[in-house]
């Protein structure tokens, strides 16, 4: 079963390949590898958002709805769904695409939760404009 991306922009923040380094003895890609590439694709989006430096928080729902394989085309879409006053909550929908498959299939999701830190690593506001 494949489901329609999700039309949060024209482009996924990451776009990858799962390589056999990111993989266990029988082929499936590490969830923490997975959770990896959310997270750098999160933190696109939070730092042009915050304009500074971010770091992660928390992160919340996290799914894993189907797996991951040796060679599979990994993209992660990425929506804003709250800015405070020091941190930036991102949606995060990771799909894969097999090398020979024209559709993708939705992996995984959850919910990233950055803080915009300073020079000395402390959360300072997030401009607004």
């Amino acid at each position: 079963m494949s489901y329609e991306k999700p039309d949060y922009d024209s482009s996924p923040a990451l776009r990858t390949i799962a390589m056999p380094a990111d993989a266990n003895a029988n082929g499936d890609i590490f969830g923490g590898w997975l959770l990896s590439q959310m997270d750098l694709a999160g933190s696109v989006i939070a730092t042009q958002t915050a304009k500074s430096r971010v770091a992660t928080v928390g992160i919340e729902a996290m799914t894993f709805e189907k797996p991951v394989f040796i060679g599979d085309e990994v993209s992660c879409y990425c929506k804003t769904l709250r800015i405070g006053r020091t941190s930036i909550t991102v949606h995060i929908e990771s799909w894969a695409r097999g090398r020979q498959d024209e559709t993708a299939r939705k992996v995984t999701e959850g919910n990233f939760t950055y803080v915009a830190i300073g020079e000395n690593r402390t959360p300072i506001p997030v401009i607004r404009k």
